[in-house]
């Protein structure tokens, strides 16, 4: 009797389960004939891992998987990926790209929804991921920010910061010699104390005070690793999973931490009726909707040729009334954005330079000119603008190593993606594209030789040869970066503060060639960015 139960109950078990896996196998490979059906080339996916399989295995940084992917298919006008189940249109043809990202941008306006404001109020309310009319108002709000005139009285405060790093480090070295260090630390020292002092007007010097709270607030927040990493993941395939169990990317103690920091700051200036050129003060004036709205349209004659020259998105007032949540959120991405895309570019610039002597040299002679003639004056952000081979090396840092290596688009009403012979693909609501940059960056097609770090491809003579729609470091059209300029401006300051004390050299910790880390989920350096830096005489 015993026997014929256990029995009943095996079999009743076995059939669950046999269709528990039955189901979990059709929901995982729902997805996976999307491609096939509509012609668009492809590769097979593996079941759980879609084409991120050596990705997720560490096997191959997502910068190498891109551009492997991108150089198999660039021939195309596009080709399928798929993200674990989620299927991306790859978009390589450039008069497609264009379409897609300025022409026909109200198909386009939203970026994939990965976390949105009911699973993670700190990230999801911000700029990134706000959708349709609402994205709209708020990037009209903080446009002002982000103006040319806007970028000059912050640089004084940037430059401060930079002064004071390469002031602290040459006291090292003259005490100690040569430094060797690791520059991805140096780097995020420096952006935190830049955006402590250019969003929230707090001065302070994380060289000399490392374990202060403002950047140990930063690092939490920017460290994608274990259980965050994780989190990430499980956001990005099983968004609805994550918000059935409430889960949150950060967690409530940190966030409300850093809403208080926002929000008792607001409070002190209205307090004491203190005004600054800074990102607290433009959220005070968006809570009293003062805020004028930019047209960042039209860019300075003399700003670098990787700034983004903004596309616009309306020139009508904002109205809409924005909540604590929100403002505190658009805080919250500056404050990431700020702090770890920026090292990145930083921490490649000065491998690419240490790499290259020919290119440092060059670079040292302008910087040296440039110091000769502003004599006792302190450095300018006219004056740096102005500086042509630094915007050339930065220009060829972001276009071989780019910190956003693809771009994705949610099609938000049905579409078809025509190209030149008129064939063409229907898109329905929901569907995702993407432009693969650091393919579009890699492909000798567009950048002969493009392993090799030629600053040379930026100059006057040579910019005119970039095919449009090929370069694209931050992003293109009007969901492009908002804080590009800002970007530039702090990278390039510190390069030149750097510089103009030292040189870099390499150190036996130092890794040639330089290769993207597969454990990390930012394009990082391998192994560090270990390097020398000599004190110039």
């Amino acid at each position: 009797m015993i026997q014929s139960i256990l029995s009943v109950l095996w079999f009743q078990w076995s059939l669950l389960f046999g269709v528990g896996l039955l189901a979990s196998y059709r929901w995982l490979t729902a997805t996976y004939d999307f491609f096939k059906e509509k012609g668009v080339p492809y590769d097979n996916p593996v079941i759980f891992f879609g084409n991120m399989k050596s990705r997720i295995f560490r096997q191959e940084s997502m910068f190498d998987l891109f551009k492997r992917f991108y150089m198999k298919y660039k021939d195309y006008n596009y080709y399928g990926f798929f993200d674990v189940r989620n299927p991306n249109m790859m978009i390589c043809n450039r008069d497609l790209i264009k379409q897609i990202a300025v022409k026909d941008f109200d198909y386009f306006v939203n970026h994939r929804t990965i976390l949105d404001a009911q699973a993670e109020p700190l990230f999801g309310n911000s700029l990134f991921f706000l959708q349709d009319q609402k994205w709209r108002d708020m990037r009209a709000t903080l446009s002002p920010a982000f103006t040319g005139s806007k970028m000059r009285l912050m640089f004084q405060m940037v430059n401060e910061c930079g002064h004071k790093a390469s002031k602290y480090l040459r006291t090292q070295a003259d005490s100690k010699g040569p430094i060797e260090m690791d520059l991805m630390d140096f780097f995020t020292r420096f952006t935190n104390d830049v955006i402590a002092i250019c969003a929230f007007g707090v001065e302070i010097n994380s060289l000399t005070e490392k374990d202060n709270h403002f950047y140990n607030m930063s690092r939490k927040a920017t460290n994608f690793t274990g259980l965050t990493a994780l989190k990430f993941f499980l956001f990005s395939n099983f968004p609805r999973l994550m918000r059935l169990l409430r889960i949150r990317l950060f967690d409530e103690s940190y966030a409300n931490t850093f809403s208080s920091l926002v929000l008792d700051t607001m409070e002190e200036r209205i307090t004491k009726g203190t005004l600054r050129p800074d990102m607290i003060n433009l959220l005070l004036e968006a809570r009293k909707g003062t805020v004028q709205v930019a047209d960042l349209g039209t860019m300075d004659s003399n700003e670098g040729f990787a700034t983004v020259e903004e596309a616009k998105v309306g020139q009508k007032a904002v109205s809409r009334h924005w909540t604590d949540d929100d403002l505190v959120s658009q805080c919250f991405l500056f404050f990431i954005a700020g702090f770890l895309p920026s090292s990145i570019l930083m921490c490649f610039c000065a491998h690419e330079v240490m790499e290259n002597p020919d290119v440092q040299k060059k670079l040292i002679e302008e910087i040296d000119h440039v110091r000769e003639e502003l004599g006792d004056n302190p450095l300018t952000y006219d004056v740096l603008q102005k500086m042509k081979y630094m915007d050339m090396v930065m220009s060829e840092t972001l276009r071989k190593w780019p910190p956003t290596m693809a771009i994705d688009r949610v099609c938000s009403k049905p579409y078809v993606l025509r190209n030149k012979d008129g064939d063409g693909v229907k898109l329905n609501r929901g569907d995702i594209v993407s432009i693969p940059i650091v393919g579009l960056h890699h492909n000798p097609d567009y950048f002969p030789e493009p392993d090799k770090f030629i600053p040379e491809r930026f100059s006057d003579e040579n910019r005119n040869n970039i095919k449009p729609l090929t370069y694209l470091p931050f992003g293109i059209g009007p969901r492009g970066c908002i804080g590009s300029r800002f970007a530039l401006m702090e990278s390039k300051a510190i390069l030149f503060h750097l510089l103009s004390q030292f040189t870099f050299e390499a150190s036996p910790k130092t890794r040639v060639p330089l290769e993207a880390a597969k454990s990390e989920f930012h394009l990082l350096p391998e192994g560090g960015s270990w390097m020398n830096l000599k004190p110039r005489s």
